[in-house]
């Protein structure tokens, strides 16, 4: 694996730069003093922001466009061997490593690199907690895989030794990376397409939190089933939270809902009132994400008064229960829920939001997902009032011809007949305009497009 050296910048070629992270980083290393070029398929706001910078970017992904001067390639998943540009660098025995390798490569030059992990929550808690980060004024460099408003991108590039990143654990990208800080919020069945089993991604897991040194911290959930196996063997310094017992090292108490779904609580460490904490976003979930930060700051000495007032300040990452606007009395809530255990959390989370009938527009995501938590699903949707289906968002796969979105309306109708199908976004929106009334709450919910269902709506 070719290393990123910092002291020497080089020429680097990223496949696919107008990603939301490849962007990110080539902003990143640009600005670090390296000559960065690369490929995409199609122009888009954020390649125009990359050409601003003087980056220059192919619009095709031809042999012709690797160069002898390129040192080193990046790719993403989305490249295949088959590809002309990943064929012509192997000819020209250009090194190549693929996102996570460049990531991990990053994080090797700072000092204190937190990576948050767990199957969810991810984008929300590494939002929330460069909130505290900012609110601190410690100039972190901050990498989520989404929009964080207070920056309004998905990267923010500081001069300190504060590195805060994601780290995910498909296709155990997160084993690529270098952390010294690790945070795991939760560990269940995901990525089934990747991993065998449980087992396989509770493995995977294990190995993340061995990757720290000796002097590093991993803050792990209590409430993930036997927790301790995951951290038997970690060499650093191992931090409980949770919500369910005041046995872990940082534990939640007297929790509340204000009458917008906002969560207050007693915050407890090591069985003992350390601080009231209030949150500006709803749900349980956020209870649990807002520990982990806590934690992991106060862990890291962060004053007490940043922690508290950075996440009081954090209002929700983009696509997280992300108020849109109101449609003739009836709000629109759009969020990225697409595993059961995320739409639970999130329609639990609505119960405490004020509205009279609750929709819920889902757009499952991915065959294989769709077709291995088919009763999941169905028994999570139930929650809602009134639920539409759209059809599959197939994302990188295609139709595997064995599931559908008929047969998850079939398995939502053994716990609720208010279901309805749909194939075309237009007849959900004329559907919704003519059936949502006053005082009803509407969440569009999926990774893939249908936000745009809420948005159109709000256009018309």
């Amino acid at each position: 694996m070719s290393n990123i050296n910092f002291d020497k910048p080089c020429h680097i070629y990223f496949m696919g730069i107008g990603g939301i992270s490849m962007s990110g980083f080539a902003h990143l290393l640009h600005d670090a003093g390296f000559t960065i070029s690369g490929s995409d398929m199609k122009q888009s706001t954020i390649t125009h922001g990359l050409e601003e910078k003087g980056i220059h970017i192919n619009y095709s992904q031809i042999g012709e466009n690797i160069h002898s001067d390129i040192d080193l390639v990046v790719y993403t998943a989305a490249i295949h061997p088959d590809n002309s540009e990943y064929i012509a660098a192997k000819a020209l025995n250009i090194p190549m490593i693929d996102r996570a390798e460049m990531v991990g490569q990053v994080m090797k030059h700072y000092s204190n690199a937190i990576g948050i992990s767990g199957t969810h929550g991810k984008t929300t808690t590494t939002s929330m907690l460069s909130h505290v980060f900012l609110e601190a004024d410690m100039d972190p460099t901050i990498s989520v895989g989404g929009i964080l408003k207070a920056i309004n991108s998905n990267i923010r590039i500081g001069k300190s030794q504060n590195f805060i990143t994601e780290a995910c654990e498909y296709t155990n990208s997160f084993l690529k990376f270098f952390p010294t800080v690790e945070i795991i919020l939760n560990i269940e069945e995901d990525h089934m397409d990747f991993f065998k089993d449980l087992a396989d991604i509770r493995n995977s897991f294990t190995k993340y939190a061995n990757l720290l040194p000796e002097t590093g911290i991993v803050v792990i959930n209590g409430e993930i089933e036997n927790h301790e196996e995951i951290t038997s063997q970690c060499k650093g310094k191992v931090i409980t939270y949770g919500t369910d017992s005041t046995e872990y090292t940082y534990s939640a108490t007297n929790i509340s809902f204000d009458e917008q779904g906002h969560g207050h609580y007693d915050l407890m460490k090591d069985g003992a009132f350390l601080t009231k904490v209030n949150l500006n976003v709803v749900g349980m979930h956020n209870i649990s994400n807002s520990l982990a930060v806590f934690a992991t700051c106060n862990e890291l000495n962060i004053p007490t008064n940043f922690i508290l007032d950075g996440i009081l300040h954090f209002d929700g990452a983009v696509r997280r229960f992300e108020f849109k606007g109101s449609y003739n009395g009836f709000d629109i809530i759009d969020d990225y829920a697409h595993h059961p255990t995320e739409i639970t959390a999130t329609l639990t989370a609505a119960k405490n939001y004020p509205h009279k009938t609750l929709w819920t527009v889902f757009q499952p995501h991915t065959y294989t997902r769709t077709k291995a938590f088919l009763k999941e699903f169905g028994e999570a949707l139930s929650h809602s009032d009134k639920i539409i289906i759209t059809d599959i968002f197939a994302a990188r796969e295609k139709p595997t011809g064995d599931i559908s979105s008929l047969d998850l309306v079939e398995e939502i109708k053994k716990y609720n007949d208010n279901v309805y199908y749909f194939e075309k976004f237009n007849e959900i929106e004329n559907f919704l305009i003519n059936n949502c009334t006053n005082g009803d709450l509407l969440i569009t919910m999926g990774a893939g497009n249908v936000v745009e269902i809420g948005e159109n709506i709000l256009n018309k």
